[in-house]
């Protein structure tokens, strides 16, 4: 009965599973903060999108870690840089059976870890900020690198004003009308975000409190979201999830688009903490949290716990 009566069902089609790939390394690495979770190679990646693919998973968000990286990110549009490389082996791999996504943002990629590029506030300041209109054109070229090598839907996290407009442009201009593009469009300064800091090696000091969102702030959220579907986004995206329920809430009651929400890192990490003290049935934690994401009103859910998921829906 309670099956039957269930306002909120999950299906493995509904979730996506964010991948890290790392240059240079001959075996996965295990990342201490998240368990379970790897720095993949190639061939583990290959391995790991073959298992969600065949689980049933809707998706793969890849994100690369680069050996070599510099103040603009450069390895982030080489044809020949981990994560181009990447999602042309896993496109090739599974991209029949499951949407290749692809982190669109820099600071995986620069030697300062920001998600854009730097310069001095004025010439009498010496505080420095990000650059905004040199890191949509970054972004542009990133967005033709990732599209070329296959991915078919682009996740833009950087949250640099106009950066779905700037992309959308670039991408059409190019012949690629067909590859959609995600807007991280609610992305809040979290303090959450902390084992993904370990997963992509960032080289961050500081924050991004001055082009991410203020977490004590739920209306901004959803004028985030409107102003990317003004830009053209094909879905829009509120990340963190379970902190940020009331302002998933918010965005999928007026989105025309497909609403997507991301567990992150760190919410993820503390249902595995609390698990593993036994605290928590985990089982049934990973569900209720994704469950609740679903109530709220995401269409699909990024969760590290994607494939495992997905085997027992």
């Amino acid at each position: 009965m309670r099956r039957l009566t269930a306002e909120t069902r999950l299906h493995a089609a509904d979730l996506v599973l964010p991948l890290f790939v790392r240059e240079g390394i001959s075996e996965p690495q295990a990342i201490s903060s998240m368990p379970g979770v790897f720095q993949h190679t190639i061939d583990s990646l290959r391995r790991a999108a073959v298992e969600a693919a065949t689980a049933g998973v809707g998706g793969v968000m890849l994100f690369g870690v680069p050996e070599v990286r510099d103040a603009v990110g450069s390895a982030a549009d080489d044809p020949n840089g981990i994560l181009n490389v990447a999602t042309r082996a896993i496109a090739d791999e599974v991209g029949d059976a499951l949407v290749v996504q692809t982190d669109l943002c820099l600071d995986e990629f620069t030697d300062h870890g920001h998600c854009g590029v730097l310069q001095v506030a004025s010439a009498d300041s010496d505080r420095i900020v990000v650059d905004n209109d040199a890191t949509l054109e970054r972004y542009r070229a990133m967005a033709l690198a990732q599209a070329e090598a296959g991915s078919a839907l682009l996740g833009l996290s950087g949250m640099m004003d106009g950066q779905v407009a700037s992309v959308r442009d670039a991408l059409d201009a190019a012949g690629f009308q067909d590859t959609a593009i995600l807007a991280y469009s609610a992305k809040y300064a979290s303090a959450f975000y902390g084992p993904f800091r370990e997963a992509v090696d960032s080289q961050l000091v500081g924050d991004r409190r001055t082009y991410q969102q203020d977490p004590a702030n739920r209306r901004e959220g959803l004028r985030e979201a409107e102003l990317d579907l003004a830009e053209g986004a094909d879905i829009v995206m509120v990340k963190p999830a379970m902190s940020y329920l009331d302002v998933l809430a918010d965005v999928a009651a007026v989105s025309p688009v497909p609403v997507w929400a991301y567990q992150v890192s760190g919410e993820a990490a503390m249902i595995e903490a609390a698990a593993a003290n036994g605290w928590i049935d985990r089982d049934r934690a990973i569900e209720e949290s994704v469950v609740s994401i679903k109530r709220a009103g995401a269409d699909t859910v990024l969760t590290y716990f994607a494939t495992e998921l997905a085997r027992g829906l």
